[in-house]
């Protein structure tokens, strides 16, 4: 058979473990559930929907996200017990149709209504608007809360049309918490709310992903060149220039979280350090080192962190750095119990 991973740009070849590029998403979802029986399974034969194994959990608020394909562990990674009920798979970068988005919702409804919680794109948006309305018409109560944490994406005074990337976690942990706990949709949807608004992302890309149908970058970075603020499908960021040491970027990246959140003395946060795809563990971690630093000059406490992969851009090289303030509230549900294959204790 002709090798279908080796396509070439500019003299440069794509080089990917895949099959046909078309089948990437489907095989990847079928290796996804065959990895974990026990965990995750179909909504439907018919469309790209998954849910946790026990779903659906009558008497609690359903949470159903969704997006393209990847990012994982976001969308579909915190799809479990304490996060997530369901999750609609798009194509790569694109929006899951309406279609999964119903069937998600059909599946993991309990009887307490569906909290749709997903990132702040328009194809996105316009098809869980159509869904939400499918399902109203089935009787299924519903509330939306969209996640735009990306400070680079836009102005404090546009927020609304700001990106969401990383934050999206935190939203699910707190909210998925808040479910797991018996609350109703409406005080589920407060919780996503609160803890979207207490949240703030923002971003360095140092290289591009190369989506399997396309096979060549998103976009070109030279080799001693980073952008700040870049979003998780390549959109532009705030800035482009020459790469700078690790803590020269983890102070840019602080300062724009850090500029929109109140991190006086004794405030207690949660910070995640996320890679993009490609990049070592071990560099996250120096900058994370970096960010404790800038906290503790601040008097602010670390309450948890978290340092790893959680929402990446296929082989996009590059890190992302959240802080989320906590009041009491959104620690405790924050510290409560939650399960995925890709969230454990």
């Amino acid at each position: 058979m002709e090798v279908t991973n080796a396509e070439h740009w500019d003299g440069k070849v794509m080089k990917k473990l895949i099959n046909e590029p078309e089948s990437f998403v489907d095989e990847m979802l079928e290796g996804l559930l065959a990895a974990h029986p026990a965990e995750l399974r179909r909504a439907s034969t018919e469309e790209r929907a998954l849910l946790r194994a026990d779903a659906p959990v009558a008497g609690k608020v359903a949470i159903v996200t969704g997006g393209g394909s990847g990012h994982l562990p976001v969308f579909l990674g915190f799809v479990g017990f304490g996060l997530a009920t369901g999750v609609a798979v798009g194509n790569v970068f694109s929006s899951p149709s309406s279609d999964a988005i119903l069937a998600a919702t059909q599946a993991c409804h309990g009887g307490a209504g569906v909290l749709y919680l997903y990132g702040n794109y328009t194809g996105d948006r316009l098809n869980f608007e159509l869904a939400a309305e499918l399902a109203e018409a089935e009787g299924i109560a519903s509330a939306t809360v969209l996640v735009n944490d990306d400070v680079a994406s836009a102005p404090p005074d546009r927020s609304s049309e700001r990106r969401g990337v990383a934050g999206m976690v935190f939203a699910f942990k707190c909210a998925g918490a808040a479910a797991e706990r018996g609350d109703d949709l409406a005080t589920v949807a407060e919780i996503a709310r609160r803890t979207v608004a207490a949240t703030r992302t923002m971003g360095v890309g140092l290289s591009a992903a190369v989506v399997p149908t396309v096979g060549k970058p998103t976009f070109v970075l030279a080799d001693d060149e980073m952008e700040i603020g870049v979003g998780i499908h390549g959109e532009p960021g705030v800035r482009r220039g020459r790469l700078q040491s690790a803590d020269a970027v983890a102070d840019e990246l602080f300062d724009g979280v850090a500029a929109e959140l109140d991190l006086g003395v004794g405030c207690q946060v949660a910070v995640l350090v996320n890679g993009l795809g490609a990049t070592p563990v071990e560099e996250l971690y120096i900058l994370f080192r970096r960010i404790q630093h800038r906290l503790d000059e601040e008097g602010a406490v670390v309450h948890r962190a978290f340092v790893g992969e959680y929402a990446t851009s296929l082989e996009m090289a590059g890190a992302s750095v959240t802080i989320l303030g906590l009041d009491e509230e959104l620690m405790a549900l924050l510290d409560a119990p939650a399960r995925s294959p890709f969230w454990r204790p």
